[in-house]
């Protein structure tokens, strides 16, 4: 009776079993869902470079003021950090023996000259030689020169500003006695402020003289001083590997001062680049790439080639073309090959809807 019984079964189990394996797995298996994502197309856009450097200020021109010869200063004609203009008197010195040598030497002078002019006289009524003609204009020309290199020493007691500028501290009083070399104080022309800064040898090919720069001050929170580039230097330093550069800030309110530090922007001819968002780029070891969407609404992941960066955007130089879409959030989750619902415009509407309430508040 069993034996029948599984006799009889066998075949309808067989016929089960066959059944079952007819079937595909996989059209049980429910479909993945849409991955959630923001994109944005790639355009081209205007691209500036520029470069980052610090830089020192220096005057437009610097000088101390010293003595030339050993005396006794009689007057000080300027106080701590006063304006001059080139010529003025800034300190007298004694010189009352130079003052007699000087009324000597111009006394001597014009007895030479009337000397000389008696000596004509005679000399047109022939009455004396020419040689003695002769021999007074050579006296004239000899008191003459003692009488200028009297002026010279006298010069040397009276000190004069030698250009406009911005004087420095007083380092003498009256009564001081100062000798050769002695500083008396320091005078800069800051009017226009040169600003040397390096940059390294690799954007050598990037620099010319002419380019644009801003720089800024820590003293100067928000402001910006601009200038241009005048000179590069003749030598790359082997050592850093950097080129001094000097550039000029024009300075009419005095505002910057020599000896300050100040960052430097060194701004490049404009140019069209492709630009994406930085938060599109995934960063693996050495390699970057983005995600881009196919027309299936799945993403395909696309190695990038990537140059500098500004204000959050990243500018890429092979790997993608204008027009391309790709992801900008949810890059995260992705894979090669997965399902994506792009959400950009109902990201966008929910939050100008909110700007908009903001505002109505």
């Amino acid at each position: 009776m069993n034996r029948l019984f599984r006799n009889a079964c066998l075949p309808i189990l067989i016929s089960l079993l066959l059944a079952g394996c007819d079937k595909d797995p996989k059209q049980n298996r429910p479909k993945p869902a849409a991955l959630t994502v923001t994109t944005t197309v790639v355009n081209e856009s205007i691209w500036q470079d520029h470069l980052e450097a610090l830089g020192t200020t220096a005057a437009n021109e610097s000088v101390l003021i010293t003595a030339k010869v050993t005396e006794t200063v009689v007057r000080v004609n300027f106080e701590d950090g006063d304006l001059v203009e080139a010529g003025q008197v800034l300190v007298d010195l004694s010189g009352r023996a130079e003052l007699a040598g000087l009324e000597e030497a111009r006394a001597a002078y014009r007895e030479a000259e009337q000397q000389m002019h008696r000596q004509q006289q005679l000399t047109d009524q022939k009455l004396v030689p020419a040689s003695q003609l002769d021999t007074q204009r050579a006296a004239v020309d000899s008191a003459k020169a003692r009488l200028d290199a009297t002026r010279a020493r006298l010069s040397d007691r009276v000190i004069t500003a030698p250009f406009s500028g911005v004087l420095g501290f007083r380092r003498v009083s009256p009564g001081t006695l100062v000798t050769p070399g002695t500083t008396i104080t320091s005078l800069d022309d800051i009017s226009l402020i040169k600003l040397d800064f390096s940059i390294p040898e690799s954007y050598l090919r990037a620099l010319a003289a002419g380019q644009a720069i801003s720089a800024h001050s820590a003293a100067y929170p928000g402001r910006d001083f601009t200038g241009v580039v005048r000179t590069l230097g003749s030598r790359v330093d082997p050592i850093t590997r950097a080129i001094a550069v000097r550039a000029e800030i024009a300075n009419g309110d005095h505002a910057l001062r020599p000896g300050m530090l100040l960052t430097v922007d060194l701004w490049q001819p404009q140019r069209r680049a492709l630009a994406i968002p930085e938060i599109a780029v995934v960063q693996v070891a050495r390699e970057a790439f983005v995600f881009r969407l196919q027309s299936d609404h799945t993403v395909a992941r696309v190695l990038v080639t990537l140059g500098l960066r500004r204000n959050a955007e990243v500018e890429v130089l092979s790997g993608l073309h204008a027009g391309d879409r790709i992801v900008v959030d949810g890059t995260i989750k992705l894979r090669p090959g997965s399902l994506i619902e792009d959400v950009t415009a109902a990201t966008s509407a929910a939050t100008a809807g909110d700007a908009d309430s903001a505002r109505n508040r």
